[in-house]
């Protein structure tokens, strides 16, 4: 059987992946802050999840997607730090502030000095964090169509057998994998 997958957020990618995961066989569990009221909207597409709050999916997931909006992610990462050490980690958030886009440009609430991933790395040094999904839109991150091309997606990280697993998980998306290694 396939590795638990535990995602911690309730949004449109998180809901995108959960159907990707249960499409290839992964059992989901999805983490909120309102266990309740997710529950209820899940009841027609994504009945197969389970839904857990945060701290209860980073604890049964064997795999952890964290798919929140960037300014949240650090709370949140804290928030269940515990049940992470150990685990893959797949960070999907992007460092978005608040602030309007400048001539259609998004602003970052980091610098380029040190990136969301590298903070939510401090907050657990322990959990195998590996970024991808991030630089597609939620529609494209499962099986994506481009007309027979095999698009490709970039991947970050430190832990080698996180990135082999990621790297699983990606193929059977349909994405070629390209690990951005630092040197």
């Amino acid at each position: 059987m396939s590795k638990v997958i535990s995602i911690l957020g309730s949004g449109q990618v998180a809901k995108s992946l959960s159907l990707g995961f249960l499409k290839h066989g992964y059992p989901v569990i999805m983490g909120t802050s309102h266990p309740d009221r997710l529950q209820a909207e899940l009841k027609e597409n994504l009945s197969a999840v389970k839904v857990a709050t945060f701290a209860e999916a980073a604890k049964e997931g064997q795999i952890v997607v964290l798919a929140v909006k960037g300014l949240g992610a650090e709370a949140i990462f804290s928030e269940v730090k515990e049940h992470l050490s150990g685990k893959t980690v797949i960070d999907v958030t992007n460092p978005i502030a608040e602030a309007a886009p400048e001539n259609g440009v998004l602003k970052f609430f980091t610098s380029l000095d040190e990136s969301l991933l590298e903070r939510l790395q401090k907050i657990n040094p322990q959990a195998h964090l590996v970024k991808a999904f991030n630089s597609v839109g939620s529609h494209l991150m499962v099986n994506p169509d481009f007309g027979g091309l095999r698009p490709t997606m970039f991947i970050c990280g430190d832990d080698p057998e996180a990135k082999r697993e990621v790297s699983e998980i990606l193929e059977a998306f349909s994405w070629e994998v390209e690990d951005i290694e630092i040197r």
